[in-house]
């Protein structure tokens, strides 16, 4: 009876030093400043919108958090940086919907499965746009012109090629029965070097969201000649949308948080309760509908399971492309 008794002041005294290390381990975190990698260029969407939550996540946490910029690989650099990091929380990876094609580009063999997934907060459909001084008035108008004239007479851009805008403009060739090859598609590190190009009259076209060239387009510089999306946003209600220019076409991307496979349970946990303060605040919402940026929230599983349906559903689209020949 004695042992008996002895053993279970053991295991009680085990458990309750377990529980208060643990207790004490959540307490501590964070204690020094944490980094968001960014895959893409300095004032693009998926950028601004880091930024934004980085700071409102600082407040949170009582710690800085700093974004910090790894271009390069269609996105490969920066997300393979954020899954090879040390699992303690203190680095977080700017997901994009680019991480599910990078395997079937054959930039990485990096897919949606190596992290743990924290949340989604975005969806952006993708938008075509062009000089404000161009003939192009609608979608319809350009697509005719691309059909009539030689290969190679029009050149496109919007990011890396494989990318969410360039997938969208595959796609919306698709949906056009137009040969995507007519066009020439000049990659570049983000929408924000890809908008610079067009500004500078380097190429004639560029497919990113309308967030993204909204304030070029209000400044009178840019113009939006379609949203790739089922109806027109309500935030840019002047917009149409590219089906109502005879093209059946619906494509984007998205964007949220990760960290590295085995980082702690209650770092996770409390990663992700301050990144819904964050989505759950006015402050956020009243940031994105300002900007033009979709809301969409997935947490956890939920965001994980929706990362591995969109990688297996794009490795059909990127075999018809040739991208993986």
């Amino acid at each position: 009876m004695k042992k008996l008794l002895l053993l279970l002041t053991v295991l009680f005294v085990s458990s309750f030093f377990a529980f208060a290390q643990g207790e004490t381990e959540a307490e501590d975190f964070p204690t020094k400043p944490i980094q968001v990698i960014c895959p893409w260029s300095a004032g693009g969407g998926t950028d601004r919108t880091a930024r934004f939550v980085a700071d409102e996540l600082s407040k949170i946490l009582g710690q800085p958090v700093n974004v910090v910029n790894k271009t390069g690989g269609n996105g490969s650099v920066g997300h393979q940086a954020g899954a090879d990091a040390k699992p303690d929380g203190y680095t977080i990876t700017n997901v994009t919907f680019d991480i599910c094609a990078l395997k079937h580009l054959g930039y990485s063999d990096l897919t949606p499965a190596e992290y743990i997934p924290l949340l989604q907060f975005n969806e952006d459909a993708a938008s075509v746009t062009v000089s404000a001084d161009s003939k192009y008035n609608t979608l319809s108008e350009l697509f005719d012109d691309i059909k009539s004239k030689p290969a190679s007479s029009f050149t496109f851009s919007g990011s890396a090629i494989g990318s969410a805008w360039d997938l969208s403009r595959l796609a919306l060739f698709d949906a056009a029965g137009v040969d995507p090859a007519k066009v020439l598609y000049v990659p570049s590190k983000g929408a924000a070097p890809a908008i610079t190009e067009l500004l500078g009259d380097h190429v004639d076209v560029i497919t990113c969201s309308y967030p993204e060239v909204a304030p070029q387009v209000e400044g009178g510089s840019l113009k939006t000649l379609a949203v790739l999306s089922d109806e027109r946003n309500p935030q840019f209600d002047n917009i149409p949308t590219a089906k109502e220019s005879g093209i059946d076409c619906s494509y984007g991307t998205w964007r949220g948080f990760a960290v590295p496979l085995e980082t702690p349970d209650y770092v996770v946990e409390i990663l992700t309760d301050a990144l819904e303060q964050v989505i759950n605040s006015q402050t956020f919402i009243d940031f994105m509908n300002a900007n033009g940026f979709g809301i969409k929230i997935r947490v956890g599983q939920e965001y994980g399971d929706f990362m591995i349906s969109q990688y297996e559903g794009l490795g059909p689209m990127i075999e018809k492309a040739g991208y993986n020949n």
